[in-house]
């Protein structure tokens, strides 16, 4: 007999629509499964066999074939156990294969005593049952609420295997999930600007990235600052909209980093180790995941000690920046992750750190360059904000009261982040960094004034095309943050003071 049921499995960060098909005949007693099924999901023979037994229920001693379509997409965990336990039920008519046996979308890992375990990407799994117009989505209880996120979709939370049979034959009813209410928690707990002293220009350069998406370059020596700056940055964004919020959910879901099923509703900040691996800053592995530019999608990436990290992960940094999202090759698979995200990098100026401070620098300049030179040209060139974090001096430590504060400053960002959404309505544009060459002749035009300045310093700077443009954008951004309508000259001149630093230290 033949029973055909649907899960779903994942192929990088999107679901794939799987149809379960359990065949069972009469023969020699044998348990197969084929469909590119890894380790994890045909070792699910064994917990599905221990669960059945220890449930009431019987493996047929027959011949058990169970196909995994589509076949030419690799099957990864053990998210397909719970429909070859029913499928093996159904198939066998041990229960019957009820509409809800054959409409539902099931998905969840089985213990050995029946219980059902929560497993990665249930949002993902939501996505692809909407699109595919599924009935409804049976999923581990721990896994509901993620899913239930998905708004016209039912989701049954389920916890062992004699509950979701009892379901499917219709002999109780289970209560239909529902999504945790959005929360908008930790919009302040990186920290609030107004309790770091001193610093105006840094927290000026922060305000500016925040607004437009820009990515930001902050060097000084050790104890300046930079970190607890760039901890603040968040405290200064706006929550994610619904779909930015959907989107970076996802990407957390698949990595198993959803917190209860809560979704991510504020930028997400990720500050790795600099002695992280490619493959857990750009993604990748012998089972493809996202890797930490991606979890920071519509967030912050904050890389502290910048020249530390290796040359291949900083490389590996460019081609995401431009194009907003990474491709992971491998044999069997191409996976493409999104990695939309603000870019906020600190590194000292030479190894002891106090290089043009005024502390003794022991470096020699050699020293000093081949530090230096462990961030490439190319890659300065995709910082859009260079700024210089000098040491705080002892009057601005003891001053009382800070500077504004971050809730003051978040509402400038999301009144200027307010004008692009109405400049770009009408584009899949949203901040200013994203524009396009054709998109900053168009929004970014100078009078003579600012043009004959922007000439003036265009040679001075060796400034090349890409940061002819990423200075337009600062400008413009900037000009928004002031509610200007026009780039005026003081704006352009502010923009053009954040391009100095590699001239300053790379090019000394």
């Amino acid at each position: 007999m033949l029973a055909i049921l649907k899960s779903c499995t994942l192929s990088g960060y999107e679901g794939v629509l799987t149809l379960v098909e359990v065949d069972v005949t009469r023969g020699f007693p044998h348990f197969d499964i084929v469909g590119l099924a890894d380790t994890a999901v045909k070792e699910s023979r064994e917990r599905v066999r221990a669960a059945l037994a220890n449930n009431g229920y019987k493996l047929p001693s027959d011949r058990i074939t169970i196909n995994l379509a589509p076949a030419a997409i690799q099957k990864h965990g053990p998210v397909l156990d719970l429909p070859i336990a029913i499928g093996i039920l159904a198939a066998s008519g041990q229960i019957a294969a009820t509409a809800r046996v054959l409409d539902t979308l099931m998905s969840g890992e089985l213990s050995l005593e029946g219980k059902i375990r929560p497993v990665k990407g249930v949002l993902s799994m939501a996505i692809t049952a909407k699109k595919n117009k599924v009935a409804a989505l049976a999923v581990p209880r721990e896994n509901a609420a993620e899913a239930a996120a998905i708004q016209d979709l039912e989701v049954i939370p389920v916890g062992s295997l004699k509950e979701l049979v009892a379901w499917c034959q219709g002999q109780r009813e289970i209560k239909a999930a529902v999504p945790y209410r959005a929360e908008e928690s930790g919009l302040g707990f990186q920290g609030d600007l107004a309790r770091v002293k001193g610093q105006q220009a840094a927290k000026r350069s922060l305000e500016v990235a925040a607004a437009g998406g820009h990515n930001l370059l902050m060097m000084g020596p050790p104890g300046s600052g930079k970190t607890l700056l760039a901890n603040c940055l968040p405290s200064i964004m706006p929550p994610l909209d619904s779909d930015q919020s959907l989107a970076a959910s996802q990407i957390y879901s698949v990595a198993g980093l959803l917190t209860r099923g809560r979704l991510i509703t504020v930028p997400p900040f990720r500050n790795p180790h600099h002695s992280a691996s490619l493959a857990g800053i750009v993604g990748g592995g012998s089972v493809p995941r996202p890797g930490e530019i991606s979890l920071a999608h519509h967030g912050v990436l904050f890389l502290d000690e910048f020249p530390e990290f290796s040359r291949d992960v900083l490389e590996a940094l460019r081609q995401p920046l431009e194009d907003r999202i990474v491709t992971v090759a491998r044999a069997q698979a191409t996976c493409t992750y999104p990695a939309n995200f603000t870019l906020i990098a600190s590194m000292n100026p030479c190894p002891c750190g106090h290089f043009g401070s005024d502390l003794e620098c022991n470096c020699t300049p050699p020293q000093i360059q081949r530090y230096l030179g462990r961030i490439s040209g190319p890659l300065l060139d995709r910082m859009d904000l260079h700024v210089e974090v000098p040491r705080v001096k002892l009057d601005q430590l003891q001053e009382h009261g800070g500077g504004e504060s971050s809730a003051s400053l978040r509402e400038k960002v999301i009144n200027a982040r307010d004008i692009q959404q109405k400049r770009f309505a009408h584009s899949k544009i949203k901040l200013n960094s994203q524009m396009r060459p054709a998109d900053v002749r168009k929004h970014c035009n100078l009078d003579d004034a600012s043009q004959n300045l922007l000439k003036s310093v265009f040679d001075r700077l060796h400034l090349s095309a890409r940061a002819y443009d990423r200075v337009l954008k600062i400008a413009r951004t900037i000009a928004d943050l002031e509610g200007s309508e026009h780039i005026k000259t003081a704006q352009l001149a502010e923009a053009l003071q954040y391009r100095s630093l590699d001239r300053k230290y790379w090019n000394s």
